[in-house]
């Protein structure tokens, strides 16, 4: 997300300009204080019950409105221009990956196919730890095929209807998935956006970032075994539920898993950007719904079919229930509170980022500190900065490290995001999800047991694979 320097505009023969640095005057001081306050009434969401997106919304504005005064003053209007249309460019991909994705997760709530993993999990004798670790484990391994942002939106539609109104469940279920789907994205060049900007970047071969996969693990298994603890085994009251999914519900599973596997070919293969693929899910989805609509002749038949022969007030009810699919319904259903804290965030950190603080940050790590522990501090900033800046700063600094080192700021950045809930795209996003359980505060309770998870994964790493820092 947005980090601009010198080399970003080499390539342009529009203008040979250069960024202004403005990390020591009035307009540097002013944009830190901005977003420092921005983001402390993010932080105090849930006592001052303020939408996270006002805030950063405004603070981005004023950022990018104090750089455009500082340009316009010294005859470089254009220059910030730029600047601000690439971040415009970054959030609007993030933007459709993210629409896409929470379209398909309300698809497939509204043909029924959550109530149904939740009747079956109760059916089955599933307890609250049971699906506590299941959803983490689901996460954890989904994560490096899909990115973590999806995987997280999934499993947190799961913890919600199986919780119901579990509140404790919902909070540590929601923290969990969120470390598991960090992790997991650690260990694969497709997990994560930092793990494709290293592979791509050929600091990291695509087999090296499996040495990962122990240290990603440990970094997941930590803290879940000791939130478990505080889990009941109480069985939900779903347990004698029967739930019947709607028609098309598993071909929509279909569709989306096909999407994901289009955005990430794509990408890899085609060198496109993965919104592309998605984009063209979101066209099969309507394309399905159109077909939906077209014999909802069907659904009406069935539901009749079924009242009369179970001859019963429940199934007769039912019928009333049955409605055309509508895939903008969909659409408008999503959060788009986190869509908008989204576009807050990407604009304040590519504002900062223009200004160049990050660069000036990381280049004081690397230059003053020993590298292991600037690569552990890259992941501590990653909990509060998105990791994608963070990331694209060290390798835009290019420091001389070994295998072992890059492997370990790769493990950092992708792991450090879950310290705090607005530390990964997977806790913002679940923020939104689960409003009302699953909130900063709450996750900042958990803190101290994540970062025993962060600091067990960073020494197993330097013991399993001791062998990479030669």
């Amino acid at each position: 997300m947005g980090l601009f320097s010198a080399p970003a505009f080499a390539g342009n023969a529009a203008t040979a300009l250069q960024p202004l640095v403005l990390t020591a005057n009035w307009a540097g001081y002013l944009a830190v204080g901005v977003f420092v306050l921005a983001y402390l009434l993010v932080m105090g969401e849930e006592l001052l019950h303020l939408r996270k997106s006002k805030p950063v919304l405004v603070a981005a504005g004023i950022i990018w409105g104090v750089i455009g005064y500082a340009y316009t003053q010294q005859g470089m209007p254009e220059l910030a221009e730029m600047a601000f249309k690439h971040n415009l460019l970054e959030y609007a991909e993030l933007l459709l990956f993210l629409l896409v994705a929470m379209t398909y997760i309300n698809a497939m709530e509204e043909r029924q196919l959550f109530d149904a993993l939740r009747a079956w999990m109760a059916g089955l004798g599933f307890s609250l730890r049971a699906v506590f670790w299941l959803t983490g484990g689901m996460a954890f391994f989904i994560s490096p095929v899909a990115d973590n942002l999806t995987t997280a939106l999934l499993m947190g539609a799961v913890v919600m209807k199986v919780g119901g109104k579990e509140r404790q469940f919902i909070t540590l279920a929601c923290i969990n998935i969120v470390v598991a789907a960090n992790a997991g994205g650690a260990f694969s060049p497709f997990g994560d956006i930092t793990t494709l900007m290293v592979w791509q970047k050929e600091m990291v071969s695509f087999g090296q970032f499996f040495d990962l996969f122990i240290p990603s693990l440990v970094n997941f298994l930590v803290p879940a075994s000791i939130m478990s603890c505080f889990i009941g085994v109480k069985v939900p009251k779903a347990a004698t539920e029967a739930v019947v999914t709607k028609r098309g519900a598993k071909r929509v599973v279909l569709l989306f898993i096909l999407t994901i596997g289009i955005a990430v070919c794509g990408h890899s293969l085609l060198g496109m950007p993965p919104v592309l693929g998605m984009m063209a899910g979101l066209g099969l989805l309507q394309f399905f719904g159109f077909y939906l609509r077209k014999t909802f002749a069907l659904d009406v038949a069935r539901a009749r079919e079924c009242a009369e022969r179970e001859n019963n007030g429940k199934s007769r009810g039912q019928l009333g229930n049955v409605a055309p699919f509508d895939v903008f319904g969909r659409i408008a259903r999503a959060e788009w509170d986190t869509l908008l804290f989204f576009y807050g965030v990407v604009l304040c950190v590519g504002g900062l980022g223009f200004m160049g603080y990050l660069s000036l940050l990381s280049a004081a790590m690397y230059s003053h500190w020993d590298v292991t522990y600037a690569n552990v501090a890259i992941g501590l900033l990653s909990s509060i900065v998105d990791n994608i800046p963070v990331m694209f700063a060290v390798l835009t600094m290019e420091p001389d490290m070994v295998l072992g080192q890059w492997l370990l700021v790769t493990l950092t950045a992708g792991v450090g995001g879950s310290l705090l809930s607005i530390g990964s795209a997977a806790g913002v996003a679940l923020m939104g999800q689960a409003r009302d359980s699953y909130t900063f505060i709450s996750h900042l309770k958990w803190t101290p047991v994540i970062a025993l998870g962060y600091v067990a994964s960073i020494l197993v790493h330097l013991w399993l694979n001791a062998a990479t820092f030669h």
